[in-house]
């Protein structure tokens, strides 16, 4: 059987319905174009978009995953583009290859500079698509897996950035043995003198360990078939990180860390998860204060298990995790495992799960990549929580949180009316800082509005950004500037050219669904006179019942329409000297907005512009203006009609 076929078989073993002529046909395709082309080990290139298709195999990808798996080197490797790759496979995959493709090495001072720049377009692309950094995170894998070929700076230089961004991204999105995998690997070459003593050790005591686990194995399997708990009992693996990681942090040795023995117990249903829990602590004394419920409190990542150690008579302290098999697949793999084939829904905690990347990249938009990579960093390594709404919608935010970052993260009015806060039942002050499993409601008023105070106590930079956006906090002279714009009569004009109803309202795209082009949508008037578009089926929908509803739906896709989101200095004039450039270029403005981004603001501009190098010579020209720090492309459709 060929290496391709076998590779469909496995795809098989969980999705038989799978188009599997497009991959042969990725597969054949890639297979051509790297023909020729060694990796640095002398393997066949083609060798590595296999291999990392066979990860996300592993993680039960859909097919359009594991199509751009295959083609992902295809455009940054051969004489390949983009169009093409999207005449051959559709649009779906290929802005799935594009997401993962690096972007051509110009204007850039440094290696750093460019790097940090495509980790920067992957996490955009991510917000777009989770699947884009799935690949990422796969590719990343195998290159750490082969990096043994690589000088020994560049496996350090690798090594680091892969402990710094992409494992905490795999543990922001729960999954686990992706983690796990990237940071013993990263720790091999980042230590490796550590990484030897431990695996060493580990290799020394390894027989006497396995001897003790299955004794304590053997005894689970018969007391749970005693208690009719149909069960599976296995070894847990540890990571050598984890291990060190571990050492360094409780100030211990080798030997009282990894004097433990790790089982995991997988049930049929979470009934079965505290029934067994029960039974472990009465065959076995607990270990006082280490019991963790992460099934009925979930950490921010969705990670769900039953966590316990107990004393047993042969001398050792024993780890027990127990949780369902879904609870497990999740565990492993993370958003990987909350994927859902297209046209079935994904399930709110899925959305949740990569909020805080939306929020990160919509306020750390720095000017260098560098800086914007470092902040990253920081970002990344905050601890979070899970608190939950009064119906039982989890909602994860930073450590440190108030009932006002609660309110901005679930809808922007609940937050701008926001009044009053019930923490667990009971009224608290607006400045309170919310734990893990508090269940929050947020009392509304129609005349309650955002305090400046509020700022000195908001952690969030959702929140933060809504209360200066609603402050007004922008310069007198450009909020002029930018009203004229809005109410001249070509902006009307050429608004209406896309909008199939009478006036001049500003459309609002709702954060709290997000919805995308195509989805079933709703559309409200709001007290301000906006219009805000919600997914069909939106869990805020109710608190809408008192606003006109108008019929509304996606119009189809007008390709001359560009998106351009400008970060600027806020200066006065600034705002006023963009328009007047514009008016000069005899550019077609459809609309035209600002928002303050902490010591920033994002202007974002809609224009109808037909050439890509009229569009590259206009980014040019903005540039140019003083304190416009950066300008990105939105591929994003806002347009509908009734």
């Amino acid at each position: 059987m060929s290496k391709i076929e076998s590779l469909i078989e496995d795809i098989k073993k969980y999705n038989t319905n799978s188009d599997f002529g497009i991959v042969r046909k990725a597969y054949n395709f890639a297979y051509r174009l790297h023909q020729g082309q060694k990796r640095l080990g002398g393997e066949d290139y083609i060798e590595h978009p296999f291999e990392v298709a066979k990860i996300l195999v592993d993680m039960h990808a859909d097919v359009s995953t594991i199509c751009a798996a295959l083609l992902h080197d295809c455009i940054e490797d051969t004489k390949i583009n983009m169009n093409q790759i999207e005449r051959e496979f559709g649009d779906e995959i290929s802005s799935l290859v594009e997401g993962v493709s690096k972007i051509m090495k110009v204007d850039f001072k440094t290696g750093e500079d460019y790097g940090a720049e495509n980790i920067r377009k992957v996490l955009f692309a991510t917000t777009k698509d989770v699947r884009v950094i799935l690949i990422k995170l796969a590719d990343r894998l195998h290159n750490m897996q082969t990096l043994k070929h690589f000088r020994e700076d560049k496996q350090k230089r690798i090594s680091k950035e892969t402990m710094e961004i992409y494992s905490p991204i795999a543990h922001k999105l729960g999954m686990w043995t992706m983690k796990g995998m990237l940071e013993d690997l990263s720790f091999k070459y980042l230590e490796p003198k550590a990484y030897s003593e431990i695996k060493m050790k580990i290799n020394e005591k390894r027989e006497k360990r396995e001897e003790k686990k299955e004794k304590i194995i053997n005894i689970l399997e018969e007391k749970l078939n005693q208690n009719h708990i149909n069960a599976n009992v296995s070894g847990r693996a540890k990571y050598f990180y984890s291990i060190y990681r571990k050492m360094k942090q409780k100030n211990k040795s080798f030997d009282e860390i990894f004097d433990l023995i790790a089982v995991r117990i997988i049930v049929e249903n979470k009934s079965d998860c505290y029934r067994t829990l029960n039974l472990i602590h009465q065959i076995w004394e607990p270990v006082p204060g280490r019991f963790k419920d992460y099934i009925t409190n979930p950490k921010p990542n969705g990670y769900q298990s039953l966590h316990s150690d107990v004393k047993t008579p042969l001398g050792v302290v024993l780890e027990v995790q127990i949780r369902t098999l879904n609870m497990h697949y999740k565990a492993k793999y993370g958003v990987a495992a909350h994927w859902r084939y297209k046209g079935t829904e994904r399930d709110k905690l899925f959305d949740r799960r990569i909020a805080w990347l939306e929020q990160i990249l919509d306020w750390k938009r720095e000017s260098k990549s560098r800086d914007f990579v470092e902040s990253l960093k920081i970002d990344l390594f905050q601890d979070e929580i899970v608190v939950f709404t009064p119906k039982g919608d989890p909602i994860i935010l930073t450590e440190g949180s108030t009932p006002i970052d609660f309110a901005y993260e679930v809808h922007t009015d609940i937050g701008n009316h926001c009044s009053k806060a019930e923490v667990n039942n009971k009224i608290v002050p607006l400045n309170t800082k919310l734990n893990s499993g508090d269940i929050i409601n947020i009392i509304t008023q129609k005349n309650a509005k955002p305090s400046r105070n509020w700022l000195s106590f908001v952690v969030t930079n959702r929140a933060k950004s809504k209360i200066k956006q609603s402050l007004g906090m922008v310069s007198e002279r450009d909020a002029k500037a930018l009203r004229v714009a809005q109410e001249s009569d070509d902006y009307k004009i050429n608004l209406l050219n896309f909008l199939d109803y009478n006036g001049n309202k500003q459309l609002k795209i709702s954060k709290c669904c997000n919805p995308q082009y195509g989805d079933n949508i709703k559309a409200f008037v709001m007290k301000d006179g906006s219009i805000s578009i919600h997914k069909s089926d939106c869990v805020n929908l109710a608190t809408l019942v008192n606003n006109k509803e108008i019929p509304m739906k996606w119009k189809q896709k007008d390709r001359t329409i560009r998106t351009l989101m400008i970060y600027v200095r806020d200066r006065i004039g600034l705002i006023e000297d963009l328009l007047n450039m514009l008016a000069e270029k005899e550019v077609v403005v459809l609309s035209i907005n600002v928002k303050s981004v902490k010591e920033h603001l994002v202007i974002s501009l809609r224009m109808k512009i037909d050439e890509a190098e009229k569009l590259n010579k206009l980014v040019l020209d903005i540039k140019k203006i003083n304190d416009v720090i950066d300008i990105k492309l939105r591929k994003r459709f806002l347009f509908f009609e009734k």
